[in-house]
């Protein structure tokens, strides 16, 4: 009989995969909570930890759940369990699910986020925005090429249309003809400069400062807001398919699910026949 897999296999893979050590100084990767010993029978893969993705943990059967952002992210003081963040540590707790998190050291790996979020857009010879050490392949964001030019128009309605969006906020003068565009999954507006910097017309991102908003405008670059949701959650479908690999290559058949509940927590509201009556 084979050994079973145990979440310290996965904590090791993951580690070769987007390298723990690359997380920036201020951030909080790898276990969060749990037993590196567990056997793992199922991993439920998604952006945000959250009690709905909790239970469709527990209803799925996946007791490991590999998110983007990080369940505990400053020290903790207290554990109020009455609260919705000690609910969460206690159902955790209580059904033996641990909550593993990749969070910088995904976004600076060559095949990371920005680079999930690239590939969607159909950019060509990509590099990083900024760069990390001596490795040329490592750092925030990516910049590239479209295949071919596109209209301004045209290419917003591609940016929604790939991201499943149906409103784009857009910050500075849309170009006529569009060939270089930087990305940066999440919240990437201080790189506004180097995506100039880099030759990009057009710099898509997330949470865009309103200051940096106000640049754009004087200062000739396109930034679209795409949010941090339909930004990050891009690379989702990349970690699925990178543990069903790891897990194959063992021999495994632990079943590695995609969440199907979570969607982004901010909604458009569209109103029709608004009169606006002066003040």
């Amino acid at each position: 009989m084979s050994s079973p897999l145990l979440l310290k296999d996965i904590l090791t893979f993951l580690g070769e995969f987007a390298p723990w050590e690359l997380a920036e100084t201020w951030d909080n990767v790898g276990l969060m909570i749990g037993n590196p010993d567990q056997n793992v029978e199922g991993v439920l893969v998604a952006l945000d930890p959250s009690l709905s993705l909790l239970d469709e943990a527990i209803e799925s059967k996946a007791n490991i759940i590999l998110t983007h952002h990080p369940l505990i992210f400053h020290p903790l003081k207290s554990i109020n369990t009455a609260s919705p963040f000690g609910k969460l540590l206690k159902k955790a707790l209580n059904h033996n699910i641990a909550i593993v998190s990749c969070h910088t050291n995904l976004d600076i790996i060559g095949n990371g986020v920005s680079d999930a979020l690239s590939s969607t857009l159909g950019l060509q010879k990509t590099q990083p925005l900024t760069t990390k050490g001596t490795d040329q392949t490592l750092g925030f964001g990516k910049v590239g090429d479209l295949v071919s030019p596109m209209a301004g128009s045209s290419f917003l309605k591609f940016v929604a249309e790939k991201l499943g969006l149906t409103g784009l906020p857009v910050a500075g003068s849309l170009p006529e003809s569009i060939t270089r565009v930087a990305v940066c999954g999440g919240s990437g507006s201080d790189l506004a400069e180097t995506a100039q910097s880099s030759g990009a017309q057009v710099f898509i991102t997330a949470e865009v400062k309103h200051s940096i908003a106000r640049w754009a405008e004087e200062n000739g670059l396109c930034i679209i807001d795409a949010g941090h949701f339909a930004t990050e959650n891009i690379i989702i479908p990349r970690l699925v398919s990178e543990l069903k690999d790891f897990l194959a290559e063992k021999n495994k058949q632990i079943p590695v699910l995609a969440s199907t509940i979570q969607s982004n927590p901010l909604r458009l509201h569209f109103f029709k026949d608004m009169t606006l009556t002066p003040t």
